[in-house]
């Protein structure tokens, strides 16, 4: 007999494959290539499992943070990947990732597709302890590549030192401590030339 639940899944499962080819812009740590959504999702559920006890808020539900790491850039499968420091990417932004997530979502059954749904929602309104985590997981996992590939990345598109500190201040929220360490990153980075402090220093 067929079984249409475990089909829908698989399906889903499938599609979540095609997360592997969607490249970012940070580089691997060996400088070989840029990485992928799916390792950037998998390095957050690790960073979550290890950095628990730095989240803000004590008592975090750390599976909810885990699988909110797992699902938050599904939708990137559809609209790709939106570099941070893109202000023209980032306009549309939103409807792009809405009209992946109603299309992904609905590829699974109802109720499970509800609960993941629920869990991209609730990382975009940031409003729960364990958004604002995961969202601070977010912007450190980039900031630890990017300073250890000696800014590359930063570098080749011209991202300076005041759009690296407004664009991840928001780290504070969900992770203070981690935002501190963060801080002390980027400072270094400007230290050692890896960070411009103005355009005029950039290299395209």
């Amino acid at each position: 007999m067929a079984n249409r639940r475990l089909d829908r899944q698989v399906e889903f499962l499938l599609e979540c494959d095609k997360l592997k080819h969607v490249t970012r812009q940070s580089l691997l740590l060996n400088g070989e290539r840029q990485e992928n959504s799916a390792e950037h999702s998998w390095h957050l559920a690790l960073m979550a499992v290890l950095l628990a006890e730095h989240a803000k808020e004590a008592g975090v539900d750390l599976l909810r943070v885990i699988k909110i790491a797992l699902v938050h850039d599904l939708v990137e499968i559809d609209a790709g990947d939106t570099y941070i420091y893109d202000e023209e990417g980032a306009r549309d932004k939103a409807a792009r990732e809405q009209a992946a997530a109603d299309r992904l979502f609905a590829l699974l059954p109802p109720d499970q597709g509800a609960q993941l749904r629920a869990l991209w929602d609730e990382y975009e309104a940031g409003q729960t302890a364990e958004a604002r985590f995961t969202g601070a997981l977010d912007r450190l996992q980039p900031l630890l590549l990017n300073f250890h590939t000696q800014g590359a990345q930063w570098r080749k598109h011209g991202v300076t030192v005041d759009q690296v500190l407004a664009r991840n201040r928001g780290m504070e929220a969900g992770a203070p401590t981690l935002w501190a360490y963060a801080e002390r990153l980027i400072r270094d980075a400007v230290a050692r030339g890896y960070l411009p402090q103005k355009p005029t220093d950039t290299q395209a």
